[in-house]
């Protein structure tokens, strides 16, 4: 596999945590690439540029639960903060508190603005270590050379030596992230707002935040550098920029890669931690229980892992909320397993995992998001998948409530399959492998009775009303009248119907 396949489809994750639009860090390591190319640069420091870029952001997860709580809505800061120039101090007041502001009542208004003034540069210096040292550890896991590593932590540093995380100046910080953050900053801008803007806070930040050569060289050929970044997609842009030779991964190192980027999910709130490992080995081992297909039980495992990439587009100050959700916070939380989805479809080698992480939120009587999808719609492995999540979550504290002990995850769990939510083979294994004794039984469909479905086995098989009297110990009457109220529930009058629901339900085998 191409690592910078599973990077580049992944590094949506940075953008949606980082508040811009997915996309940008495939169009920012483009970029870095050209530039680097552009100006002479080593192959070393391209391949370095072109990783950094993807994954610039990626370690912004670290610090959204203190942001989030600091200033309201984490992401708004992080896409205000992108698209200032800090280099010019006026614009702290004449962009940076204007964009985090809007829309907040002035009492807010002014609690953000006195926070930014007393604790900005604290909070800004915290978030950014966070970020860089995410940053460094994830492309170490990933087994992206030193020289990836090194940049990405080195890539808020300043060419003024004002940065973080240490403060280096000029050519001591490595070439890989000078062209990685000049890049992200043109890119996002060429985006947001025009070339001209663009021009101003990369000429503004000259030998300031930029190193001044790679500014002055940007400038220049800003219109042929972004006229090949405009002309293409950015993916194709990203695998045709990387230095030979280029990096892949065994299949089986895939699920490490997949454990990296659950973990970043995971760790933007303290309530979540471990989360996405759990689930994966619930889900896998539950597979494994229900004896599914190798490919399937594999599937489940980095389905567990990913699951909840998408959480990162959804502010901290809403995942953190104690309170009950406001509607238009319930609407962001319903979406998260869509940009699940779509961080999936990005990468060719995971796309065909995409619709199972997409409906891990879904319930078996359509009931569920974002969808609303029904029990026809949902695999086996998508079944078993909600009913892992939905264990491992209880087991884990809530900004809204405290962890669950076994007997209460189990009530629960039994609790939503009587409810049809959940799926009752998918929740008996899920228990088997957490350790409970208990045997969970499918509630029958169509509101039948345990005695219907005693009926509904000897109708499909044939059986008339006396010898269904006979064999049940009831009178022919009786039997008729079951017989009756079976056809009305299923909305059949014959029993060849009869049979094909009772096969379509998985009622004909008597339970052992």
């Amino acid at each position: 596999m191409r690592l910078a396949d599973l990077v580049a489809g992944l590094s949506r994750l940075a953008d949606l945590g980082f508040g811009i639009p997915a996309g940008e860090a495939l169009r920012s390591a483009a970029l870095a690439a050209a530039l680097g190319r552009s100006v002479g640069a080593a192959d070393d420091d391209v391949r370095a540029a072109l990783y950094t870029g993807m994954l610039h952001h990626v370690g912004c997860t670290g610090y959204a639960h203190e942001a989030a709580r600091a200033l309201g809505d984490e992401l708004t800061m992080y896409a205000v903060t992108a698209q200032t120039n800090l280099a010019d101090p006026r614009e702290l007041f004449t962009r940076f508190l204007p964009g985090l502001t809007r829309g907040q009542p002035p009492i807010e208004r002014a609690r953000l603005a006195l926070t930014t003034v007393t604790r900005g540069q604290r909070i800004a210096t915290e978030s950014t270590t966070a970020a860089c040292e995410l940053g460094r550890d994830a492309a170490r896991r990933l087994g992206l050379p030193t020289a990836v590593q090194e940049s990405l932590y080195r890539s808020y540093e300043w060419w003024n030596g004002k940065g973080v995380p240490d403060g280096l100046q000029g050519e001591d910080i490595p070439v890989g992230a000078r062209l990685a953050a000049l890049s992200s900053t043109a890119a996002l801008l060429d985006t947001t707002a025009d070339a001209d803007r663009v021009v101003e806070v990369v000429r503004g930040g000259r030998g300031q935040l930029f190193d001044p050569g790679l500014a002055d060289h940007l400038v220049e050929h800003l219109t042929a550098l972004l006229g090949e970044l405009d002309a293409a997609d950015p993916l194709t842009l990203v695998l045709a920029a990387e230095p030979e030779p280029v990096a892949t991964v065994p299949t089986p190192q895939l699920v490490e890669i997949a454990r990296v980027f659950g973990d970043l999910a995971d760790v933007k709130t303290p309530y979540t931690h471990g989360h996405s490992r759990a689930v994966a080995e619930l889900a896998r081992a539950a597979g494994e229980h229900l004896e599914l297909a190798v490919q399937d039980v594999d599937d489940l495992e980095l389905a567990g892992l990913l699951h909840d990439v998408g959480r990162v587009a959804v502010s901290s100050a809403v995942w953190d909320k104690p309170g009950t959700l406001a509607t238009h916070e319930w609407e962001q939380v319903r979406l998260h397993a869509y940009h699940s989805e779509r961080i999936l479809a990005a990468s060719e080698r995971l796309t065909g995992l995409a619709p199972l992480v997409g409906v891990h939120h879904e319930r078996c009587d359509g009931s569920g998001y974002h969808r609303g999808c029904s029990a026809s719609e949902l695999s086996v492995p998508a079944r078993i998948l909600a009913a892992a999540d939905v264990y491992q979550a209880m087991t884990q504290a809530r900004p809204h409530r405290a962890a669950l002990g076994a007997a209460d995850i189990e009530a629960e769990l039994l609790a939503e399959v009587r409810a049809g939510h959940l799926d009752a083979d998918a929740v008996g294994a899920v228990l088997a492998v957490a350790g409970h004794r208990t045997v969970v039984r499918r509630e029958p469909p169509a509101g039948l009775t345990a005695r219907e479905v005693e009926v509904l086995r000897l109708v499909a098989a044939g059986c008339g009303n006396r010898q269904i009297a006979e064999q049940l110990v009831i009178s022919p009457r009786t039997a008729e009248h079951h017989v009756q109220s079976i056809y009305a529930k299923i909305g059949a009058s014959s029993r060849a119907a009869a049979a094909v629901f009772a096969m379509e339900h998985d009622l004909l085998r008597t339970p052992g």
